[in-house]
């Protein structure tokens, strides 16, 4: 009996199709590829590496709130919160706008793109190291460091996603637990090595690249696709033809508006009522801290009762939380404030993430399907913090800032809601 698995060289010994429907209907249907296993020694690694990723890439710029508060200070003293806060911003917007083609490079060719973005992001923190002009931070740590995080952190999505499909959206919150992880390491280092030692700003920064070098280098050994390339159309247009699409790429991007002020102007605000940097600076760490819970306890209970019904009540519950911001005035308070919003906008990147995953079954599609919506979605992440470091500015204070970006999160959280009304399982599902 002939042997017609995946991988057997029966399988691609037809001659090449010319023609795109040729092509699709040349290549395996994703049923032949069989069940992801949900588990075992190579999914798990797979899973190890990418959560390596995200701790040095999402890990690194949910810190950037401990570089805003520095650069505000010392060599950028001369610019206003909302100039420096475009160099967060632009890193935010890129490392998901570069998703839309870093999540098809990785259906169309693999892990390959992994290697290369992995050098460059230790080269951009060594490059942020001898930064001492707007413009050498804005490159630096704005887009060459962003770019290499969308080439690194969507393949990792999709590779992971390709090895779970029960236990997706837990597998997803303990990926990007990593980032919370970083974002506990970073802020706190970081702050530690310029106010405690005579390192300075290079040398602190440096450190930082070293500690991520090992990782980056066990992240690029194990993370390997489960099913081959796919070899149809680069983009995958006909995702834009799907109401819940549409309507989920709409929900991220009014969360993406308003879910980056606490990362970006705690610590500010923190100062602003009496607090020391150094202690400020915790605070990130802190949310970064309560977010491993939150990315990891949603992503199990998404699993059981629906990603869409997590997504949801994620945007909603960081909306109310960072409308309570200036509620916030003492240490204590504040600390407490720093968990709340850490656990409920956990919730969002690894729940947008896994309910990307829902709208096709074909695990060589999933890249495509989530670069290109956070692609979309990543505009508000270019737009959000910029405005606020302006309303900050002109106010000279935070409740317009809190106000702003809780609504957004709020309309983003009743979007996901509507977006239920599109599939089978209704408004009342488990989807």
């Amino acid at each position: 009996m002939s042997d017609l698995r995946p991988n057997s060289s029966t399988l691609y010994e037809d001659p090449v199709p010319t023609s795109t429907s040729e092509i699709e209907k040349a290549e395996p249907k994703y049923q032949e590829f069989g069940p992801a296993p949900d588990g075992g020694l190579r999914a798990w690694l797979v899973a190890a590496g990418c959560a390596c990723i995200f701790f040095c890439c999402l890990g690194f710029a949910n810190a950037y709130g401990a570089f805003q508060e520095y650069y505000m200070t010392h060599q950028l003293n001369d610019k206003s919160a909302d100039d420096i806060a475009w160099i967060g911003s632009i890193a935010s917007f890129i490392q998901f706008a570069v998703g839309g083609v870093g999540g098809p490079l990785f259906d169309l060719y693999g892990t390959w793109v992994i290697r290369p973005a992995a050098f460059l992001y230790v080269v951009s923190i060594m490059m942020l190291s001898l930064c001492t002009q707007y413009w050498h931070f804005m490159l630096a740590q704005g887009i060459l460091m962003g770019s290499c995080m969308g080439l690194l952190q969507f393949p990792a999505f999709a590779a992971v996603s390709q090895y779970f499909d029960k236990r997706r959206a837990a597998a997803l919150g303990l990926v990007v637990s990593g980032s919370s992880i970083g974002g506990i390491v970073f802020p706190i280092a970081f702050s530690k090595m310029l106010n405690s030692t005579s390192l300075g700003f290079g040398w602190s920064v440096r450190i930082i690249g070293f500690v991520c070098i090992p990782l980056m280098a066990f992240a690029c050994v194990v993370v390997k696709p489960r099913v081959p390339p796919r070899s149809t159309t680069f983009f995958k247009i006909e995702a834009f033809k799907n109401k819940a699409y549409l309507l989920l790429i709409a929900a991220l991007f009014f969360m993406f508006m308003g879910m980056f002020a606490p990362l970006f102007f705690l610590p500010s605000y923190a100062v602003s009522r009496g607090m020391s940097p150094t202690l400020a600076s915790y605070l990130l760490a802190i949310l970064n801290g309560a977010s491993t819970f939150g990315r990891i306890i949603p992503g199990i209970l998404a699993d059981k009762y629906g990603r869409l019904n997590m997504l949801t009540a994620g945007g909603v519950a960081t909306g109310i939380v960072i409308l309570c911001l200036t509620k916030a005035e003492s240490t204590a308070g504040l600390v407490v404030y720093s968990i709340a919003t850490g656990f409920t906008s956990g919730t969002i990147i690894s729940g947008g993430s896994a309910a990307f995953s829902i709208i096709t079954k074909n695990p060589q599609d999933i890249g495509s399907y989530m670069g290109q919506g956070l692609a979309i979605s990543s505009i508000a992440a270019l737009i959000g913090p910029p405005v606020n470091g302006k309303l900050a500015t002109e106010y000279g204070g935070f409740l317009q800032v809190s106000i702003l970006s809780g609504i957004m999160c709020l309309v983003g959280g009743c979007i996901s809601l509507a977006s239920k009304l599109t599939r089978p399982e209704g408004l009342l599902g488990r989807v």
